[in-house]
């Protein structure tokens, strides 16, 4: 079985979700605020691979933004596992929609990781 993380990058609030291969159910982690808080998340959950929004235009153009480049090559280069980007356009749009009908206690952020990291497995369901 596999275990996934998958992030909702921000520059100041990093969300995260965690998922495996048997349920290929996303839920909301926490959120955090630097990648070092990471490196202890995935070994703390023995992390097989890491999944992480990739914000695009509305145009679905590549945004192009230097520091979330730097985040996802540091995540590469750091932890030596697959990192595999989804585009994320509109999650968090529609974890404020959740997070304002829920009463689960997740932040945005985590909700929007979740999102994200649910994206990806629902389409490798379709492979």
């Amino acid at each position: 079985m596999k275990r996934y993380l998958g992030i909702d990058w921000g520059e100041t609030r990093i969300g995260l979700a965690s998922g495996d291969s048997e349920s290929l159910m996303a839920l909301p982690y926490k959120t955090v605020a630097s990648v070092d808080v990471i490196e202890d998340i995935i070994k703390v959950e023995e992390i097989d691979e890491i999944i992480i929004g990739e914000p695009k235009r509305m145009t679905g153009e590549n945004n192009d933004n230097k520091k979330y480049l730097d985040f996802v090559a540091r995540l590469e280069f750091q932890f030596k596992i697959p990192v595999h980007m989804i585009d994320e356009r509109l999650t968090s749009l529609a974890a404020d929609n959740l997070t304002q009908h829920e009463k689960q206690g997740a932040d945005r952020d985590s909700v929007a990781a979740m999102l994200i990291l649910q994206s990806y497995f629902d389409q490798q369901q379709h492979e």
